[in-house]
């Protein structure tokens, strides 16, 4: 399986021994929830009775250890597999006890016919959260199918673009591969790339947007060609997996270009969020706490999700060194982090001043594609921190 595809409802690549610069933004926990005590720390996790019998989530790919890892997490023991819907259920363990309520993770991409989630969420009212692969997404639909994010699965979105360092070893940066004529492989209508080509970090006339997530043209080059990737899991896919290849390749995060999008976000509909708001005020915290707990032992969760991802059929394929491997480049390259720097220690929050810095990026973008956002679109008509547990974090 390829967190390429999965975590934007879109093809985009693989990779592997990747060179990623990390910098970051802080989480400045705008609207934040106010030093509540957190359920899953606490032990007081009963759901029942706030919550729906089952909340449903609507994820933007299939079983990933990556960006959907705590949500599986807090799957019971032997979930029930719809493996034809390509739906798992299970009781909703928090803390190793049974909140009173069930879980089900619903996935995306090609179980739903590569509808984006939020496209998804107002197609079937019974999705109460879903996973929105690109932030981006959220800015895009911001003004036909709005959507709410209540917590940053991810700080960082994944994305990179690799080169062969043999080929090419004086690329150190995305703005390197910039300078030269290198064709960069990408999936068509991904925003990242209209940035860096706006930005003239990338040449126009040397991106190809006819990408298909496979390989196969990069290794048929011989690593002539750079693509995109993603960095939790390529890096391990072209080394250790790819028979055609299996040696180190080289890239940068989209991020480190100046692309400051957080990774896959959990969002409600807007008109859904005051009926769910109690439910909510419990829930957040215990998916913070599953974040912490997840990247400190993801064990139990990984064979979980590799057995759930096992039984859905015609997908990619994701082995345990897949996630494991994406496990730590998370922690090294903080694409899961509480924060990247500062004093803000929350998991799972927004930064107003980096959620405005998107839509100042991005809005422009969409005009000129004839996708115009909400008229005077605000960060806070996009996210929200009022239902995180602000003393919720892993350097706690």
């Amino acid at each position: 399986m390829h967190l390429k595809r999965h975590l934007r409802s879109l093809a985009l690549p693989l990779v592997a021994g990747v060179l990623l610069t990390t910098a970051a933004c802080g989480d400045d926990g705008d609207g934040g929830a106010g030093g509540k005590e957190s359920p899953a720390k606490s032990g007081a996790g009963s759901l029942a009775g706030v919550c729906p019998e089952t909340v449903t989530v609507q994820t933007s790919w299939l079983p990933n250890a990556t960006a959907f890892g705590p949500l599986y997490a807090l799957l019971g023991e032997d979930p029930e597999v719809d493996a034809d819907r390509k739906r798992a259920t299970a009781p909703l363990v928090a803390d190793g006890r049974d909140t009173g309520i069930s879980l089900e993770l619903r996935a995306g991409g090609p179980a739903i016919g590569f509808a984006a989630t939020s496209a998804q969420m107002y197609t079937d009212e019974d999705i109460d959260l879903g996973v929105v692969g690109g932030f981006d997404e959220i800015v895009q639909l911001s003004a036909t199918q709005p959507t709410t994010a209540v917590l940053a699965l991810l700080e960082k979105d994944p994305t990179m673009i690799y080169w062969d360092p043999e080929t090419y070893p004086e690329f150190e940066t995305i703005e390197d591969v910039g300078k030269s004529d290198t064709t960069v492989l990408y999936s068509g209508g991904d925003t990242y790339m209209e940035y860096l080509t706006g930005a003239g970090i990338l040449k126009k006339d040397q991106v190809d947007g006819s990408f298909d997530g496979s390989p196969a043209r990069f290794v048929a080059s011989g690593g002539k060609l750079a693509s995109s990737g993603y960095a939790a899991e390529d890096p391990y896919m072209f080394e250790n997996e790819i028979d055609d290849w299996m040696k180190p390749i080289k890239g940068q995060l989209v991020y480190e270009a100046g692309y400051p999008i957080y990774g896959p976000s959990l969002v409600v509909r807007p008109e859904a969020k005051a009926e769910l708001a109690p439910c909510l005020e419990k829930l957040i915290p215990v998916v913070q706490q599953s974040q912490v707990d997840y990247l400190r032992d993801p064990d139990a969760a990984i064979a979980t999700i590799v057995d759930i991802a096992g039984q859905y059929k015609g997908g990619d394929v994701l082995t345990e060194g897949i996630a494991q491997y994406g496990i730590g480049e998370m922690k090294r390259l903080g694409i899961a982090s509480d924060h990247a720097e500062g004093e803000d220690t929350t998991v799972g929050n927004f930064e107003t001043a980096r959620v405005r810095e998107i839509i100042d990026i991005v809005e422009p973008i969409f005009a000129e594609q004839k996708k115009p956002v909400k008229d005077g679109l605000k960060p806070a008509d996009v996210v929200t921190n009022e239902f995180l547990d602000p003393a919720i974090g892993h350097g706690g």
